[in-house]
């Protein structure tokens, strides 16, 4: 399909740059078969039934963003994937300043070799010394914020935390899997005391995430693998859900693309350990899940082309413009979406 299709005008007053406080005080826009219901995330209880079971993504966003220096250049780097235990893949900024087999100084005694450069301009790094690089990126790292929120203002203290999941356990993503922001311990014993599951599976998103689709052609578009895992038991549960009528929801585009990437034609889902590169797209057969609650994407993005394929392209661009219309917050740190396709077979309205 050509990307231009997923294209939509956006108001920069309509991207958040904080969210909300508390959590799930998020509005939270539900799309029900086609239907457009205006609601917030405390209301997700009512939009479930018995049974159902939400699957969120445990990953952990590490302060990933280093700023440094190669002699008198300054060189910016956004780890993007773990190679091993001192090798990560990067994005560098002023990257022609930078050779393979110099060293970069980041600061507070961390430094790292430009070991390799790859063909879409990414460098290997090579951590130098034998600490962990997590304890390194506690030193000398910043929380990666989104570019659209870096662009207009600095990480600080507050995004430690708020750039972080309550279900965050699993060291090594440099994106938040941000639907999964909204929840409090408060919304999780609501949805507990309504009958509804929940399961944790990882998926370390990488900076790959934010970066835009330059290609005419979705067939064109390459995607950047991520590392994610699904446990043997978590597996088993998740289809048991279904066996017995209960619908798989998951909370966030990276559990929805991890579960994808996990399951047979026939829908079960199998355990998983590796990469994942899927990209979806509108034509792709939904197998393992039967709804997603998610953020807002951004225009042109994989992401809308991921919610369009689940709900429809022209479904999608009216709740788009739904939401831009009634001051919906967009993005990372934005409101929510509840999308229910139709061929779930459960559509209803809040009472």
């Amino acid at each position: 399909m050509r990307v231009d299709a997923f294209d939509f005008d956006l108001p920069s007053e309509r991207i958040a740059l904080r969210p909300a406080r508390p959590r799930d005080a998020a509005r939270m826009l539900v799309v029900d078969a086609g239907n457009i219901v205006d609601a917030g995330v405390r209301d997700l209880p009512q939009w479930l039934r018995p049974g159902d079971c939400l699957v969120f993504n445990d990953t952990r966003v590490i302060p990933a963003q280093l700023e440094g220096r190669r002699g008198a250049a300054k060189i910016g780097a956004t780890l993007h994937k773990r190679i091993d235990l001192r090798r990560w893949q990067a994005f560098v900024r002023n990257a022609k300043r930078l050779r393979v087999g110099e060293t970069v100084d980041f600061g507070s005694g961390v430094a790292a070799l430009a070991e390799e450069r790859l063909a879409d301009g990414s460098f290997i790094l090579a951590f130098a010394g034998d600490e962990p690089v997590e304890l390194l990126l506690e030193r000398a790292g910043t929380m990666p914020l989104p570019p659209y929120i870096a662009g207009k203002r600095g990480a600080d203290e507050a995004d430690r935390d708020d750039y972080q999941t309550m279900f965050a356990r699993e060291d090594g993503a440099v994106a938040a899997p941000t639907a999964a922001l909204h929840f409090t311990p408060e919304l999780l014993a609501a949805l507990a005391a309504a009958g509804i599951a929940t399961e944790t599976l990882t998926l370390h998103v990488g900076a790959g995430t934010f970066l835009p689709v330059k290609a005419d052609d979705t067939d064109d578009h390459v995607m950047h693998a991520e590392w994610g895992r699904i446990e043997a038991d978590t597996a088993a549960r998740l289809n048991a859900v279904r066996a017995s009528g209960g619908r798989v929801i998951a909370v966030g585009t990276t559990s929805l693309r991890l579960l994808e990437s996990a399951a047979r034609d026939d829908g079960t889902i199998t355990p998983f350990a590796g990469d994942t590169s899927i990209f979806i797209t509108p034509g792709y057969r939904f197998k393992a899940i039967d709804g997603l609650m998610t953020n807002f994407h951004l225009p042109r993005s994989t992401l809308f082309m991921l919610v369009s394929a689940l709900m429809g392209l022209e479904t999608m661009q009216a709740a788009y413009a739904h939401a831009i219309a009634r001051e919906y917050r967009f993005y990372s740190y934005g409101d929510a979406s509840l999308l229910l396709p139709r061929q779930s077979g459960r559509s209803r309205t809040l009472s």
